[in-house]
């Protein structure tokens, strides 16, 4: 997975441009993204036709506000430069809504 720290409109167009990418935002201050950390890497390890990027929502507020991201932890999947789901709310997300919100991508 890869992490940014910051995260530009620029780093957002490279990253999704080709391929499938999701896009996590999250924070490290935040109690239900770290929740998050329990079962993450099975998931990523099991969706292996996704990019998954973890993004600072510290570091990456103009671009979150853009893409209407009102909460975290929260999942935004591309293919192609083309957004096919979302998975957005400041609720806590379990592994079950995870896989299931993926499988719903096709």
């Amino acid at each position: 997975m890869k992490k940014f720290a910051e995260f530009s409109t620029s780093d957002f167009q490279r990253e999704i441009a080709k391929g499938k990418v999701v896009l996590l935002f999250s924070a490290s201050w935040c109690p239900d993204c770290r929740f998050l950390d329990m079962f993450l890497p099975e998931i990523v390890s099991e969706f292996t036709e996704y990019q998954f990027c973890y993004i600072d929502i510290d570091g990456a507020t103009d671009l979150a506000k853009k893409m209407n991201i009102l909460g975290i932890p929260s999942f935004v999947a591309y293919q192609d430069g083309q957004e096919i789901g979302r998975l957005v709310s400041k609720d806590r997300k379990t592994k079950e809504e995870v896989v299931s919100f993926l499988k719903s991508l096709g």
